[in-house]
């Protein structure tokens, strides 16, 4: 009997065994088909209506269990609620929708590891609320705060509120804007000019959309008084005086208000203070000349008065002189004080006293000071002039006057940067004075006339010139630097002449050209001679480096160092591979080459080498004559046999 299953299309035998295989393992299989959102009643609608969102799945699946969904309602990217049921529906709404719920929704399922949206619905919430304004305060003085608040209690989100005042016929303008709190902003406000206002307030909502701003809120009025505290200044006996005069002011206000303070300034600086009225009495001096401000201050509220205050000098302040203006130690110099009298009825020039200062220290009771000058005098000086008037007496001080005296240049030095100088070269040289108050101006002349000039004004720095090349050591000496500090003093000259500079220079001459030649002769050379090749200069310091060349080789053939002008290099033994072109490079400290002409040498045979040639010439002509005259002799004698055979009797033959 066939025990084999019946046999089975394969098809349906796979799908048996992958039922089989997902109910073993409790699993199902399912497939999120769609996702639907719905907005009712549509999608404009008025502010304050009742909006629904309805949001369905529709999922396949192989068995009857139910699934659990996950909906997420989404507005411009934000999730604003989420649901977790089993139900394919869920529903949301906006009871009442306003306008911060405008934007494009969707609806966001998830069921297990699968997700899927809906397609997006935008809802267009149009209108918002009028806001309402509120003052805790209507009628005020100018210059009271007062609390306002503005609200709009049905909307949603973040609104901008903004305060506007509207003044008599004027148009309106915008008061405050407040940062975004909410559906309700609560501010501080002042108004600080008498008279009757309207206020009222409006709000903008930022949407994704755009900027959406409401109506104008209710408006209310309000009554600003006038705060009549403004202060009265008098000024005593005077606004113009002299100085040494003495000056009452009264600064007060008339009112029955109480907890008013009345300041007296001057240049933002507070003199006096005091509640409700003040009195400053004080001398007039120079600077006591300017506007003097009387305030009255209530709460918030100031007012002002203004007075201007002259005062007129009697006598000039003192200023202090030097004679002469340049000051070098050695010189004797004058300080004299001296003042100008404005009011000679009030001061008299007998009765002015002066004194001179240094460093706060009396130098003279005199308006005239003689020293001579010298490190220990130099100083801050000022000088004080005192006088009395009918009605008080005091005391004028001058400016500071700085004396410094200053110290002659010294004779400048001249010396050649680096310390060397290459004849025919350009160079540098410095001039320098040891002493000598700055700025230093230096002019260096040439052999061919003005260098250049330099002030040296900072100290370090030094007179550096540029410098034209020169060809002969004697040229140096001809060379002269001028210093100078003063205008009035004659400049310090420093000279070329002098040996310092040569002594502290090195002095280097390029070396010239040189000169090869050949000894014992020039021309040919025979072979196995000696050969001195001689290389000579006519100039330059030394020590000279000579290196010879051959034309035919690479590379030098020799180097030579030397003090002298002319240095040697010597071939043993000349062969005939030593002919060729041949010349030398010589160079000194100024690192500069120079190339002598080239000389072809030739070299010749040795004296017995010409005689072994000669002998075997010799020999091979004598051998040659040998052997023509043997060959000659040999044709005649075999000619001569010849002839002899020939005449002989023929043989005679017998019968």
């Amino acid at each position: 009997m066939d025990t084999r299953p019946p046999n089975l299309p394969p098809l349906l035998l796979l799908t048996i065994i992958l039922l089989f295989s997902q109910c073993a393992r409790g699993q199902s299989s399912y497939i999120i088909d769609a996702v639907g959102l719905k907005i009712l009643p549509a999608s404009t609608v008025q502010s304050g209506t009742l909006v629904t969102m309805q949001c369905r799945v529709i999922v396949s699946h192989d068995n009857t269990a139910r699934l659990t969904h996950k909906f997420q309602i989404v507005r411009d990217d934000v999730p604003i609620r989420s649901f977790t049921t089993t139900e394919d529906t869920v529903v949301h709404e906006l009871k009442p929708a306003r306008a911060a719920d405008s934007g494009s929704y969707e609806c966001r399922v998830t069921v297990k590891d699968k997700s899927k949206t809906s397609f997006s619905q935008k809802l267009d919430v149009t209108g918002l609320q009028d806001p309402v304004l509120y003052l805790n305060r209507t009628t005020l003085y100018e210059g009271d705060d007062f609390i306002a608040t503005c609200s709009a209690p049905e909307e949603k989100g973040s609104l901008i509120f903004r305060f506007f005042r509207r003044f008599r016929n004027e148009e309106s303008q915008r008061m405050k804007q407040v940062a975004p709190t909410g559906n309700s902003s609560e501010t501080t406000l002042v108004l600080r000019q008498a008279g009757d206002y309207f206020l009222y307030c409006d709000y903008e909502i930022n949407l994704v959309s755009g900027t959406r701003r409401s109506n104008h809120s209710n408006e209310v009025q309000v009554i600003v008084r006038e705060l009549h505290i403004s202060p009265v200044m008098n000024v005593l006996p005077s606004s113009r005086v002299f100085e040494g005069d003495v000056i009452e002011v009264v600064c007060k206000v008339v009112t029955s208000l109480k907890n008013i303070q009345v300041f007296l300034t001057k240049d933002k600086r507070i003199l006096k203070q005091a509640p409700v009225s003040l009195s400053h009495r004080f001398t007039a001096q120079e600077g006591d000349s300017g506007e003097l401000v009387c305030k009255a201050e209530w709460g918030n509220v100031q007012k002002e008065t203004y007075k201007t205050l002259t005062v007129k000098e009697l006598f000039s302040k003192p200023w202090l002189t030097v004679d002469p203006g340049d000051i070098f130690v050695g010189d004797r110099f004058k300080l004299t004080c001296s003042v100008s009298v404005y009011v000679p009825e009030r001061i008299n020039n007998q009765t002015l006293q002066f004194a001179i200062y240094k460093n706060n220290m009396k130098m003279t009771s005199s308006e005239t000071y003689i020293t001579q000058a010298h490190p220990s005098t130099n100083g801050n000086y000022t000088c004080k002039t005192m006088a009395s008037s009918v009605s008080h007496s005091f005391v004028k001080e001058s400016p500071t006057l700085v004396v410094k005296a200053k110290v002659p240049v010294s004779k400048p030095v001249m010396s050649v940067v680096g310390g060397t100088l290459i004849l025919g070269r350009h160079f540098q040289l410095i001039c320098q004075s040891d002493q000598g108050t700055l700025p230093i101006t230096y002019l260096l002349y040439g052999p061919r006339g003005l260098v250049g000039h330099r002030v040296v004004g900072k100290p370090g720095d030094q007179a550096v010139f540029n410098c034209s090349s020169i060809f002969k050591s004697s040229d140096l000496s001809k060379f002269m630097c001028q210093a100078k500090n003063s205008q009035h003093r004659p400049p310090m000259v420093g000279s070329g002449m002098e040996a310092q500079l040569l002594r502290s220079t090195k002095i280097i001459e390029p070396v010239s050209k040189p000169m090869l030649t050949i000894e014992p002769s020039m021309g040919d050379v025979s072979e196995g001679q000696d050969l001195t090749l001689s290389c000579s200069v006519q100039s330059g310091t030394p020590p000279f480096n000579f290196t010879w060349y051959r034309a035919e080789s690479e590379g030098a053939l020799a180097t030579q160092t030397s003090k002298m002008q002319k240095g040697y290099y010597h071939v043993r033994s000349v062969k005939g591979e030593h002919k060729g072109g041949y010349y030398c490079v010589s160079t000194n400290p100024a690192n500069e080459s120079k190339q002598s002409q080239t000389i072809m040498i030739t070299v010749k045979m040795a004296g017995w080498k010409k005689g072994l040639i000669a002998f075997f010439c010799i020999l091979l002509i004598l051998v040659l004559i040998l052997v023509v005259v043997f060959k000659t002799c040999l044709r005649q004698f075999k000619r001569k046999r010849t002839g002899e055979l020939s005449v002989q009797p023929a043989p005679k033959w017998s019968a």
